[in-house]
């Protein structure tokens, strides 16, 4: 089995360091860059095509949130998960809807990230306990949909393209999946969150999470719902 291909990025060399030798020394990875700001980040992301780009939020020339973003605009398979010290609900919100799949504490067990790079790679969510734990009590939006229990209206299309959505995965990806057309899945999706009265992916991840669509972390069997 090849090798994960993973790029990391933050600031601080100490804390590069140790991710860099912490993640050497698991064998199913091959670390194959290193950058200290956002804007290089950006670059070797498009020109190495990472399996898994792992970011400081708080970066020079461009933060993890922008860097996200123009990552995956010109490199949509990469999986991108964040490193980071906040812990604010509101950063986690933006780059779910920036489209990063995973946000893991700095202060986390060393197990975690390691955790976290697998199942992100295989095409899970995974979002940091402490974190999770707010999206899943303090729900993003309220919807019709789960104040009335609509959500079983939702037809097995709808479901499945939400799921995968959800999951991270692009239309395209979805559409062949599913054997559908990217227009269909594109209607399937639009019929769905309607249905359940979700206006953002970041709504739609933390209903999912809530919903056992998604998983929040590895210890609940992350990743098996979204592939739909």
């Amino acid at each position: 089995m090849p090798k994960l291909r993973v790029l990391l990025a933050d600031d601080h060399p100490v804390v590069l360091a140790g991710i860099k030798a912490l993640l050497t020394d698991e064998p199913g990875l091959e670390i194959i860059g290193e950058a200290n700001d956002g804007r290089t980040a950006v670059e070797m992301a498009l020109r190495l095509r990472p399996d898994v780009l792992v970011i400081d939020l708080s970066m020079p020339t461009l933060n993890g949130i922008e860097a996200t973003r123009h990552v995956l605009a010109g490199f949509p398979g990469c999986k991108v998960l964040v490193l980071t010290v906040h812990e604010d609900r509101s950063y986690l919100r933006t780059l779910l809807e920036v489209g990063a799949v995973g946000y893991l504490l700095k202060r986390s067990a060393a197990a975690d990230l390691l955790r976290a790079i697998h199942a992100v790679a295989a095409g899970g969510i995974y979002l940091d306990p402490a974190i999770a734990r707010q999206a899943i009590e303090k729900p993003v939006v309220q919807s019709h949909g789960e104040m009335s229990g609509r959500g079983t209206e939702l037809s097995e299309r709808e479901l499945a393209v939400l799921r995968g959505a959800a999951g991270g995965h692009s239309n395209k990806a979805i559409a062949a999946s599913l054997k559908l057309s990217v227009k269909s899945v594109e209607t399937y999706k639009a019929r769905g969150m309607e249905k359940l009265g979700l206006r953002s992916r970041a709504d739609l991840v933390g209903y999912a999470v809530r919903s056992g669509w998604l998983y929040a972390s590895d210890d609940d069997r992350l990743g098996e719902g979204q592939r739909g």
